[in-house]
């Protein structure tokens, strides 16, 4: 079985967030692996470890720094590495990203052979839309299963459970597919010692646009669907209003909430 991964290249949301004159975000400054994506990550190296004719192949796009979420993937154990890279694909959207992301499992089945699964994480911690997965799979004309709290793989299909706030609901597709799943799936690993030596040997592939057989008119910010047209920063904080209690404190809450409408 050969599963791709997608890893995402973040921000670090505990680092100062900078964006380009063209008001899409500064990929270029301190990052790292997206969290949710490590749950994704996980679950194919749990599903390949029982297989060991199996294989893990973790995919980003981004700039140069990107790499640095494959990485990471490497050293938790995926066995390789892809890596799209293209000064074009700036200012990408969502669906313009599918597009490369489906292009890129493309070229992966021509060069290595073909997926039998993808395993994607919920959503990107900076993006937050959950929408590019089922694109992908549309896309590739696969069927998608998401938000997975656990996954079950057999010889020709994947059976995922998804977890909703009273009952869960049990969804089988036919393989070859897509399935995303959630941070309640496993734990991610945390990579050891041996993993971060043996990742530097690790082959990690490059692409860009023109091997994937895409115009950067389609995929990059130049064909995008959605355009960031004002950004603004988030208002600074304001000082806190502190009432002494001298006996008539709670009648001075409630007056507090009353004119900010909250009761």
């Amino acid at each position: 079985m050969r599963i791709v991964t997608f890893v995402k290249y973040v921000p670090d949301a505990a680092g100062d967030r900078s964006f380009e004159s063209d008001n899409t975000v500064d990929r270029e400054t301190d990052g790292l692996l997206s969290e949710l994506d490590e749950y994704a990550i996980e679950e194919a190296l749990n599903l390949t470890d029982k297989d060991k004719g199996s294989e893990t192949i973790a995919l980003t796009v981004g700039p140069a720094e990107a790499k640095d979420a494959v990485r990471k993937s490497l050293q938790m154990g995926a066995d390789k590495g892809v890596h799209v890279l293209d000064d074009a694909i700036s200012g990408a959207d969502a669906v313009g990203t599918a597009k490369i992301l489906a292009a890129a499992v493309r070229k992966v089945e021509a060069e290595e052979g073909p997926v039998d699964l993808v395993i994607t994480g919920l959503a990107s911690t900076d993006g937050q839309m959950s929408v590019v997965p089922v694109m992908v799979a549309e896309l590739l004309g696969r069927p998608a299963a998401t938000q997975a709290s656990a996954l079950e793989v057999g010889d020709s299909s994947a059976t995922i459970r998804r977890d909703g706030d009273v009952s869960s609901q049990h969804i089988e597709v036919a393989l070859p597919a897509l399935v995303s799943v959630t941070d309640q799936i496993n734990e991610p690993r945390y990579p050891s010692f041996k993993g971060i030596m043996k990742a530097k040997k690790k082959p990690v592939a490059q692409y860009d646009l023109a091997d994937l057989g895409l115009e950067a008119a389609e995929v990059g910010g130049a064909g995008a669907l959605t355009q960031i047209v004002e950004l603004a920063a988030a208002p600074a904080r304001s000082a806190g209003e502190v009432v002494t209690d001298e006996g008539d404190g709670g009648t001075k809450l409630v007056e507090w909430l009353a004119a900010k409408k909250l009761v």
